[in-house]
């Protein structure tokens, strides 16, 4: 996985590649650049040509006169604007503005006549992960027409005037694309800074996951490639009991859709028994979905050891007896997954937490997350609360949402990076719950179950948005499951 480093320390993780590697700073912002190009040319519509370029004096602006002179070599009308005396200006950019070819138009800042062409991309390389506070005068000035513009804009790292790791406090570039390097910097991965962001996407310039560890806080950046490794693997004799027997217990009147569901994603994700606890007077009433689901009655007496993983919650209602509550969490010992009433019915009865088993997946939303902890002023708050939490009792914490974080008891926070905005539809988390039960049940580890239970899901909602965008539903989700396997190489 990747980690996450604190702006202050990026200037020095640079600095020790540098030195390990035997190359220049130059050579670091030469790949940076051409990353970027690479991402540019492959990604943005090739009938627009006509780029403007705003280099800040700091090494985001020398990134961004590289990228100039690269774009102007792949045949882009590209117009460079610099904001101070090019003399002022680091040394790094000083050296790139020196390798301009004179095809590129350059002009500084309070020369420019404010003009924008039509169907042009603006390139924002005016500040980058080292700004401390809030920008001011002549970059103030020249971010607020920026916003205005209506061409594509794509912020270079990080968009000017976002500070690396805290929340925004004036005047940010509104990005529609922000290309960072290596790995996500922390406040690019806040709800409260989506407008600023637009997609995010994290271009690979060489520094070793190994030379980033020695600068790593306990955050972390999970991707593709980290997957495969978290899986078991399964022959030709394993049988259905090696799969798992999972059971979901949720489902009051009217809510049985939400453990079906939940039930339905388990089978999708590989349980080989999935079985189905309704709360209703008469759980033989209800109707599974598909025909591979059971149904079983319990009465708070019966043995759930028999079963490898249960999850809670889904559809539960806030009408659930406590004491039957309570002795689920007496009945099974194991690890278990709890999500939406089972958290509500947590938040009202703070007691029931300390009898949770440890290592046990909690699933919340923001909404259920402040239920449980109160609210928070931003989501640095939030994530700090959610350390606190998870430490403190011993359980990982799952904050859905973009870029779902998964905070394990040891205090690590592992951001997610797959899904999108198509999977905030109803029924999209029992989805997720029954996906983390799944992968309990087939013996993986709670953090293995919950790392790739998000991964595995996100994942789903991006296939299944390719054909169903903004019509999609939590089924949909379900059917793609397996072709997540399919793309990450899993058997």
């Amino acid at each position: 996985m990747l980690p996450i480093i604190s702006g202050e320390q990026v200037k020095h993780l640079d600095q020790q590649y540098i030195s390990a590697e035997g190359i220049s700073s130059l050579d670091l912002m030469e790949r940076a650049a051409n990353a970027f190009v690479a991402w540019f040319t492959t990604t943005i519509n090739p009938n627009i040509k006509q780029v403007y370029i705003f280099a800040g004096p700091g090494n985001n602006g020398g990134d961004g006169v590289a990228i100039a002179r690269l774009l102007q070599e792949r045949y882009y009308n590209v117009h460079l604007f610099y904001l101070q005396e090019v003399a002022d200006c680091s040394a790094d950019f000083k050296a790139n503005y020196s390798r301009l070819p004179d095809k590129v138009l350059v002009t500084k800042f309070n020369e420019w006549n404010g003009i924008i062409a039509e169907h042009s991309v603006i390139i924002d390389g005016v500040f980058g992960v080292g700004i401390n506070r809030p920008i001011e005068g002549v970059f103030q000035r020249l971010i607020q027409i920026l916003n205005k513009a209506t061409a594509l804009k794509i912020a270079i790292d990080i968009p000017s005037g976002l500070p690396a790791d805290q929340i925004a406090f004036g005047t940010v570039f509104r990005a529609d694309h922000t290309v960072s390097f290596q790995f996500p910097k922390l406040s690019l991965l806040f709800p409260e800074h989506a407008s600023f962001i637009g997609e995010l996407h994290i271009m690979d310039i060489g520094i070793s996951e190994e030379t980033m560890d020695a600068f790593q806080v306990g955050r972390f950046y999970l991707r593709a490639k980290d997957i495969p490794s978290l899986h078991r693997s399964f022959h030709r004799f394993s049988h259905k009991g090696d799969y798992g027997k999972v059971l979901i217990i949720g489902g009051a009147k009217g809510k049985t859709g939400a453990i079906n569901l939940s039930a339905h994603a388990a089978l999708r994700t590989d349980s080989g028994l999935v079985h189905l606890a309704p709360y209703l007077e008469d759980p033989y009433l209800i109707q599974p979905i598909i025909s591979e689901l059971m149904l079983f009655q319990d009465d708070s007496k019966q043995n759930l050891n028999n079963f490898d993983a249960i999850a809670i919650g889904p559809g539960w209602g806030m009408g659930v007896d406590i004491a039957y509550y309570q002795s689920i969490l007496a009945r099974f010992q194991k690890p278990i997954v709890i999500d939406a009433d089972g958290l509500n019915l947590l938040a009202a009865n703070p007691d029931l937490i300390h009898k949770i088993p440890k290592n046990s997946v909690l699933t919340p939303h923001l909404k259920e997350f402040e239920r449980l902890v109160g609210k928070s002023k931003d989501h640095l708050e939030r994530m700090e609360k959610a350390k606190n939490f998870a430490i403190a009792n011993g359980l990982i914490l799952v904050l859905k949402g973009a870029h779902t974080l998964v905070t394990l008891p040891d205090g690590r926070q592992i951001f997610n990076s797959s899904g999108n905005q198509y999977m905030a539809t109803a029924g999209s988390g029992d989805v997720l719950t029954g996906m983390i039960a799944s992968f309990l049940g087939q013996g993986y580890s709670p953090e293995h179950a919950a790392l790739c239970g998000v991964y595995h899901h996100g994942l789903a909602g991006e296939l299944a948005s390719k054909s169903k965008w903004r019509g999609m539903i939590a089924s949909d989700i379900i059917e793609a499951i397996p072709r997540t396997f399919l793309e990450l190489g899993i058997k």
